[in-house]
C-alpha cells in the first residue's frame, strides 16, 4: 500500500494518485509528440525511424530491402507483417498515432499507474523511433504464466528467445514444450499464404548474421554478448530471478540499440518487491547492504493485477 501523506487528486468519486496523473500526462504528451513529428527523414527531430519498417514494406515483396542497417529495412518473419497489414492501410501519420499508442499500452503494463511517468522518460527514445523491444518485454513478462507469448520473440528478432532456457534450466517441460506450438501454429498458417516469402525468411537471416549495427547500437558483437546472455539467465533460473529474463533478452538482441535498453523496464514487474525500499534491498542484497527507507511510505512500485 501507498503511505498515507501520498499526494492525490479527486477525479468524481475516486482520488487518483497525483503521480498516476502525472505518468498519464506525459503519455499523452509524447503520443503527441511523437504523431507530430512523423517524418523520420529529411528533419532534425523526426520520429519514427524504425516503425517505418514494418510501414513502409510492400506485402508483395517484404524482403526487397532486407539490410537491418537499412531506412525501412524489413528482416522479420512474414508473420509479423501479415499481423500488422490492417493498420499498414492507414497513412503514415495515422499508422504512427496506433502503433504509438500500442508501445504506450505496453510500457504502462510494464512500469503500472505509478510508474508511468518513469517509463515514458526511460523510453522516450524506443518511443521515439518505434522499435518492438517494449512489445517484447512485454511478451516476456506474460510469457511467465502464458508461454504462448513467447512466439512473437520468436517470430520477430529470434535471439532474445534466449530466456527460454529459464524453462530448460528449472526443467518446467510443460511451459518449454508450450512455447514452440503456438509459433509453429502461427508460422504454418501464413506460410499458407506467404510460402515464398518464408521460403526466402532465412536467407534474409543468414545475409546479415554477424552484422554490427550502426552508430546507434552499442558496439559489441553479438558473438560476445550471447555468452554472457545465457550465463545471465542460467543464473537466474538456478536462483529464481524472473527479473534475468529480460535483462538476458536485451543482451542478447541482434544488435544493442540504445532505444533496446527500454526492455529493462520488464524487470519492474518480475522484482520480488512492492514498495522503493524493497526494491533498493533486492539490488544491495547481493552486496550485503540494506537500505534505510522503510516501505510504509514509500508507495508501491507497480500494480499488475
Amino acid at each position: 500500500m501507498a503511505g498515507s501523506d501520498e499526494a492525490t487528486i479527486r477525479i468524481g468519486r475516486r482520488r487518483v494518485p497525483a503521480i498516476t496523473l502525472v505518468g498519464v500526462a506525459l503519455a499523452i504528451v509524447a503520443w503527441i509528440l511523437v504523431v507530430l513529428f512523423t517524418e523520420p527523414f529529411g528533419r532534425l527531430w523526426g520520429t519514427g525511424q524504425d516503425a517505418r519498417s514494418y510501414w513502409a514494406p510492400s506485402i508483395d515483396a517484404m524482403y526487397a530491402n532486407a539490410n537491418w542497417t537499412t531506412p525501412s529495412a524489413y528482416p522479420y518473419s512474414p508473420v509479423f507483417l501479415q499481423v500488422l497489414q490492417p493498420i499498414r492501410l492507414l497513412p503514415w501519420q495515422a499508422f504512427m498515432g496506433v502503433w504509438t499508442a500500442i508501445l504506450l499500452v505496453a510500457l504502462a503494463y510494464l512500469t503500472g499507474p505509478r510508474l508511468l511517468w518513469f517509463g515514458v522518460l526511460f523510453a522516450a527514445m524506443e518511443l521515439a523511433g518505434g522499435n518492438i523491444e517494449l512489445l517484447l518485454g512485454a511478451a516476456i513478462v506474460l510469457g511467465f504464466r502464458w508461454p504462448a507469448t513467447w512466439a512473437f520473440v520468436l517470430l520477430t528478432k529470434i535471439t532474445p528467445g534466449i530466456g527460454l532456457l529459464w524453462f530448460v534450466v528449472r526443467r518446467e517441460w510443460r511451459s518449454q514444450c508450450v512455447s514452440p506450438a503456438p509459433t509453429g501454429a502461427i508460422a504454418a498458417v501464413s506460410c499458407v499464404l506467404v510460402a515464398g516469402d518464408w521460403l526466402a525468411w532465412p536467407g534474409v537471416l543468414a545475409s546479415i548474421a554477424g552484422r554490427d549495427g550502426t552508430w546507434a547500437a552499442v558496439p559489441i558483437p553479438f558473438v560476445v554478448r550471447a555468452p554472457i546472455g545465457i550465463a545471465v539467465v542460467v543464473w537466474g533460473a538456478r536462483t529464481d530471478r524472473r527479473w534475468t529474463v529480460p535483462l538476458a533478452g536485451i543482451i542478447c538482441l541482434p544488435a544493442l540499440w540504445y532505444g533496446g535498453f527500454s526492455m529493462l523496464l520488464a524487470t519492474l514487474p518480475l522484482l520480488p518487491a512492492r514498495t522503493w525500499s524493497e526494491l533498493l534491498d533486492k539490488l544491495l542484497a547481493p552486496f550485503g547492504r540494506r537500505s534505510a527507507a522503510k516501505g510504509s511510505a514509500a508507495g508501491t512500485i507497480a500494480e499488475h493485477g
